[in-house]
């Protein structure tokens, strides 16, 4: 089934070398991987998925997704290989593997965390059954022989033609975490991974009125306030939400993610950790809206659409490039949070979980997974220095939040091929 592209557009013209629209989500499992078990689960799972099993082509000056019969790569490395390129039989999806790490790489433009989620529940589910030789409950995965529907298919948004008009609001520029410590020339992607009981922080945020979006991004935003106290800029950190439930598509499967601004004001900084956190639920709860959330669609769909009205692959990259430098300019830093991951039974099989994307270009992304009774904070960063990641650990320090530094890594990502760098 021939698929034209909309939502994938934007991320297509915005991925570079440097910087991919990428997911990458590394999962450290108990045991040793079985490559010829790993080999029958990603072939059983992409069976289930045959809107991930596509080649990116151009026909009369329109991308699409064509069908890809050729088999999902999978390497025995961690450092897997370019997505669209020969390596990875032109698929914009692939896996590696080695000891006891199995990783996914997907093309962000073609789905967000909730999707990517759903396609490793399938994983887990094959891989562990048959790893493991027992009868996995299934409740609630997506399996081979499914029937799919429409809805998890089709774009819900490339054909909507009742979205609400996006207001025209101006936004003043946002401290810029670079310019402030000083990072210009630091260049070294970084990840800095830090873990947290589940049940001790969500019972934190429970005395707190918060929620695990919400306090982290709260948190950083003390944090930074605390190194920068005289700044003129405010601190405004963008919170990821999906679009689905606004949408009323639950089943989708595209990159539906759109975001709430929380604003560190100057009013709230003598206000107690509780009263803050009341604050930007509310933020969260007015922005989270069905309206509100939908024009955040439409303000997206007229992106993609300015987008297409330019003729050539360089125009269309000079505009997606441009409308993201202005996007980049109000906002301090951004946090994702898909939700609990939910892999069901095979959660007693997994020891580590780490969700990679290409850190936002103002230079630090924070993904939260929550994952065998534990959180883990990714700190995704254009930079090396820890001042903030130092910053944000005293902040859990100071409320009596008990965290272990995990790792720190460079921030590795596929490159993926371009038809127009070829």
């Amino acid at each position: 089934m021939e698929q034209k592209l909309f939502t994938e557009l934007r991320p297509l013209y915005t991925t570079s070398k440097e910087s991919p629209n990428e997911i990458r989500i590394r999962i450290r499992m108990r045991d040793l991987i079985y490559s010829d078990v790993l080999r029958h689960a990603v072939d059983s799972t992409m069976e289930r998925y045959p809107y991930f099993c596509v080649e990116l082509q151009k026909t009369d000056e329109q991308y699409i997704f064509a069908e890809n019969h050729r088999p999902v790569v999978i390497t025995n490395s961690l450092h897997g290989v370019d997505l669209n390129s020969k390596d990875s039989n032109f698929h914009m999806i692939a896996f590696c593997f080695q000891d006891n790490w199995i990783i996914l790489d997907i093309f962000h433009g073609m789905t967000d965390g909730t999707g990517a989620y759903e396609v490793l529940r399938t994983l887990l589910y094959y891989y562990c059954s048959e790893r493991y030789q027992i009868k996995l409950n299934d409740q609630g995965i997506r399996l081979v022989g499914d029937a799919i529907s429409e809805e998890e298919w089709i774009d819900p948004v490339a054909n909507r033609s009742d979205l609400p008009i996006p207001s025209r609001k101006e936004m003043s520029n946002a401290l810029n975490l670079i310019d402030s410590a000083g990072l210009e020339n630091d260049h070294q992607h970084t990840v800095y991974s830090i873990s947290i009981s589940e049940s001790e922080f969500m019972r934190f945020n429970l005395d707190n009125d918060g929620s695990p979006g919400t306090m982290v991004s709260l948190l950083l935003s003390r944090a930074i306030a605390k190194l920068y106290p005289d700044s003129k800029d405010p601190i405004r950190i963008t919170l990821c939400v999906n679009q689905r439930n606004a949408l009323h598509t639950p089943l989708a499967h595209q990159s539906l993610v759109g975001g709430i601004m929380l604003e560190y004001k100057d009013i709230m900084r003598d206000w107690s950790l509780e009263r803050q956190g009341t604050a930007y639920r509310g933020m969260v709860f007015v922005q989270n809206q069905e309206e509100n959330v939908l024009m955040g669609v439409a303000s997206q769909a007229g992106i993609t659409r300015m987008i297409l009205s330019k003729e050539s692959d360089p125009e269309r990259q000079g505009v997606a490039g441009y409308i993201n430098s202005l996007a980049s300019r109000v906002i301090t830093a951004t946090v994702s949070y898909v939700g609990k991951a939910n892999y069901k039974e095979a959660e007693q099989y997994i020891r580590d979980f780490r969700v990679w994307t290409s850190s936002a270009a103002n230079g630090l992304t924070v993904e939260i997974s929550a994952v065998n009774g534990r959180f883990t904070l990714d700190f995704l960063q254009t930079f090396s220095s820890p001042v903030f990641v130092n910053a944000f650990l005293e902040e859990l320090e100071d409320n009596g939040i008990v965290f272990d530094l995990q790792d720190v890594n460079m921030l590795e990502l596929p490159n993926i091929k371009l038809p127009w760098t070829e």
